[in-house]
């Protein structure tokens, strides 16, 4: 549920902070009171657009903090973000519109952060029915009502679209690309043959970059080789010599004192090491060969790596993966005739399974809304729309075959379609939707929607104003109906209308008022006399009167307190 919501900045609003509680929460206030700012401020924090016009007037930022309370068997994703059973959606809004996005005080995108929320809070406004007006959404009002068996059929038939479309487009590429299949045939045998006779290995090329550097420095290693080697053995007073005086000194010291014993055996192995190291030199001097033309080949051999590495890859490694991915694709396009018999093969059965998954989701789906049907006319009675029939008209599907040939890019075409039909009065046909004149009585078969969907889905349900056109008994029961929907979900209402404000549990007002010469929304929990105050006004007449009947209305209105 939503628990807290914190405003800073924001349009009007200097600085608010809300606190809901479970059940059924109402906002009144005049009009123009500032009650959409709030669900604008709701909706910018949920990872909607928010521009920078939002930003209140002299202050370089907006902030917005909304605090839920998550509850057991929501989505992983929000289980991954969960702390402590607390989500906290905060967004910044810069005066120059840049937006920043945390959860719980990490760094988020946006797109993840409406993720996140689609499993918490729900906003239905005013106009939102008019998604009712569009068929091609129905069918996903139904799947989310049916359950787990109907939304894993049509998972299963998903996948299998997902996998006919990609086996029929594969197809299509090697059937109508066979001038395209030549040329790369052509490009990917001359590159496999270019890097095979090129014969390369990281061996060599870790060899030849040493014989580069012993080639093009063989002056400079001659000359400290030679250097060394004189110092250690060739000149009057050579490194061996003192050695050798050293050793006969101590051998006479070990012959006085034992002790002396260690470190003739040290000046042994000195006088050996020595000795080999001369040895070396001496070898090492021998085969240093200051040969131009050696380097000049070492030097053409490298460019041959170069080469391969700027067209295939920055290793030598990179380069033969290339050359084994090519040769794949050689030995696909040389086999392309196979390959299309077997997509065809595969196209087929993919088709016929499809078929098979779309009508077995159409039967769940039949035998789902035949309950729907009775679910959402009984919510209607509820309503005071007992007269009205209410029914879901299922198209069956077309087969995948035909429906891939005449080019339909529908997937409810394929998966069956869905629409909501009903006749308001007696005695008159099943219309669709789209036909029903009173935003009223859409607002009444949207609320149904949502109540019948309530257990399926138990998120924060917000109802901006859907109460539009609506009074007397009707507005009786459409609060009735929030307030036994707010026994299974937290509902919060922006209404106009006191039989809706009545029958909530917490009952706030929002209102304009001046501070500093500044316009600022502030906006106040009402109980009491206060409540029946704001009840009052929104009856309209005698004072005396309308606060008499704000009273029995919230006598009789019982079911939305906690």
């Amino acid at each position: 549920m939503l628990a807290q919501l914190t405003i800073r900045n924001f349009a009007l609003i200097d600085s608010l902070t809300l606190e809901f509680q479970p059940g059924f929460n109402v906002l009144t206030g005049e009009t123009g009171a500032g009650k959409s700012i709030l669900i604008d401020a709701i909706t910018a924090a949920l990872g909607e657009r928010a521009s920078a016009d939002l930003v209140r007037k002299g202050a370089d930022r907006a902030s917005i903090e909304a605090m839920f309370e998550v509850e057991e068997g929501c989505l992983p994703i929000v289980q991954e973000w969960s702390e402590d059973g607390l989500i906290i959606l905060g967004r910044e809004i810069g005066a120059s519109g840049r937006s920043t996005f945390r959860i719980n005080g990490r760094m988020a995108t946006a797109a993840t952060v409406r993720e996140v929320a689609a499993d918490l809070i729900d906003i239905h406004g005013q106009h939102d029915h008019q998604s009712l007006l569009h068929p091609e959404r129905h069918v996903d009002f139904l799947d989310g009502w049916a359950g787990k068996e109907v939304q894993a059929a049509k998972r299963r038939a998903v996948e299998l679209l997902g996998q006919f479309r990609d086996t029929r487009r594969e197809l299509d590429t090697l059937l109508t690309g066979e001038r395209d299949r030549a040329q790369r045939l052509d490009l990917y045998r001359f590159q496999v043959d270019e890097i095979d006779a090129a014969g390369i290995s990281q061996a060599e090329e870790e060899e030849l970059l040493a014989d580069r550097s012993r080639l093009a420095n063989a002056e400079k290693l001659f000359a400290a080789g030679t250097t060394a080697r004189t110092a250690l053995a060739d000149r009057e007073l050579s490194a061996l010599d003192l050695l050798a005086t050293v050793a006969r000194e101590v051998e006479s010291m070990a012959a006085l004192d034992p002790r002396a014993g260690a470190v003739t055996e040290l000046v042994e192995t000195a006088v050996t090491a020595a000795q080999e190291a001369a040895s070396e030199l001496r070898e090492y001097l021998d085969g240093i060969e200051a040969s131009p033309a050696r380097l000049e080949q070492v030097m053409e051999r490298l460019e041959v790596y170069r080469n391969l590495k700027k067209k295939y890859g920055d290793t030598v490694d990179e380069v033969l993966a290339h050359r084994k991915g090519v040769a794949a694709d050689i030995n696909a396009l040389d086999h392309s005739e196979e390959r299309v018999a077997e997509l065809q093969a595969e196209f087929t059965r993919l088709g016929t399974a499809l078929d098979t998954a779309s009508l077995s989701l159409v039967q769940l789906r039949r035998e789902a809304a035949a309950l729907f049907e009775r679910v959402i006319a009984a919510h209607l009675g509820d309503l005071n729309m007992a007269g009205t029939r209410f029914a879901v008209q299922l198209d069956d599907p077309v087969q995948a075959a035909e429906w891939w040939a005449r080019g339909d890019k529908s997937t409810q075409a394929l998966l069956g379609r869905a629409e909501f039909v009903i006749s308001a009065n007696p005695g008159e046909p099943l219309r669709p939707l789209a036909k029903i004149a009173s935003g009223g009585e859409m607002s009444r078969v949207m609320l149904a929607l949502k109540t019948a969907m309530a257990g399926s889905h138990p998120v924060a349900l917000i109802f901006d104003e859907i109460d539009t056109g609506v009074g007397g008994k009707t507005a009786e029961s459409l609060g009735a109906k929030m307030a036994d929907l707010s026994r299974s979900n937290q509902v919060l209402c922006v209404t106009h209308l006191p039989q809706i404000a009545a029958m909530a549990g917490r009952h706030f007002q929002v209102r304009k008022t001046v501070i500093g010469e500044r316009t600022t929304v502030v906006v106040h929990p009402l109980d009491g006399e206060a409540r029946v105050g704001e009840l009052a006004r929104m009856l309209g007449g005698g004072e005396a009167t309308a606060a008499q009947h704000a009273r029995e209305l919230l006598a009789g209105a019982p079911s939305g307190r906690e």
